[in-house]
């Protein structure tokens, strides 16, 4: 696993859990307003030694409830099942982040409960994706197949978009959530400028403007809410 990152105590990233977040490098993507870019443009500087960062989970047990996995995109890891099994054996919840565009790594992950929650980005509607994603085309029968399987599975999920002004119109938002019409769980989250985006300059849409989103998505899925907003 290329980790390059740990977050030693995160209560936002686990719905519900206290947990960890291991950063994986790398990923196929390249979504203009991505907060680690470091993670995407190959500016990864040394790997966490895997000794440490089971060490340490070994010396969390019975204080963290779980382990959140992002990146990057973790699915590109060949080893992330090895991983998650280890995490496991130490009795942690596996929580992995990912952007849907490679479901036949995703779908025996669902299939054998090596994870307990998954969060899947939808970058767009189906017109914008391959513009906000950062590239000229985009697989999106990946993404709808990625997206069936959480629907159809088994394991606790939830989709989310990252809203930009400059990228998003409240129409793209609104065929976003149509593209999971029947979702269990799905949040807009305000985009937030870490300082360390891949490329440009973006802002986020205000408060009031992200509650108007809201009601612009609540027909389409089961239940629909803010991230980042007061």
């Amino acid at each position: 696993m290329r980790i390059y990152g740990l977050q030693k105590l995160t209560l936002l990233d686990y719905p519900g859990k206290a947990a960890c977040t291991v950063f994986t490098a790398g990923c196929n993507l390249r979504c203009p307003f991505c907060h680690n870019a470091a993670l995407v443009n190959g500016d990864w500087g040394e790997p966490l030694d895997d000794g440490k960062l089971f060490a340490f989970l070994e010396k969390r047990r019975g204080i963290l409830d779980g382990v959140a996995i992002t990146g990057g995109e973790p699915t590109m890891q060949p080893d992330l099942p090895d991983f998650i099994r280890r995490v496991r054996e130490l009795g942690y919840l596996v929580k992995l982040d990912t952007n849907g565009f490679y479901p036949d790594r995703l779908e025996p992950l669902l299939r054998t409960g090596a994870v307990d929650y998954v969060a899947m980005d939808i970058k767009s509607s189906p017109a914008r994706y391959a513009a906000v994603a950062g590239l000229e085309s985009v697989d999106l029968d990946a993404v709808r197949r990625s997206i069936q399987l959480l629907m159809e599975g088994p394991v606790a999920y939830e989709f989310r978009t990252t809203v930009v002004r400059e990228l998003h119109t409240p129409d793209d938002i609104e065929e976003a959530a149509r593209s999971i019409e029947g979702a269990e769980r799905y949040f807009l989250q305000k985009f937030v400028d870490s300082g360390n985006i891949l490329s440009g300059s973006f802002s986020a849409c205000s408060d009031e403007e992200m509650h108007r989103l809201l009601e612009r998505v609540r027909p389409y899925v089961k239940a629909a809410a803010l991230r980042g907003v007061a």
